[in-house]
């Protein structure tokens, strides 16, 4: 993947987020800083040979 593919995949799941009602944009939006943030965290990981 790409990072424009990855940018436009995080674009459309806003676009439905947003289009949800208030109580669960709040949830979904949790759920995805969590994913974001165990991606970015995993970033600092070396990644070993396999």
């Amino acid at each position: 993947m790409t990072d424009d593919t990855d940018g436009d995949a995080l674009v459309s799941r806003l676009r439905l987020i947003e289009e949800r009602p208030l109580d669960e944009r709040a949830d979904a939006y949790t759920r995805l800083h969590r994913e974001l943030a165990e991606v970015l965290e995993g970033e600092d990981v070396p990644q070993q040979d396999a």
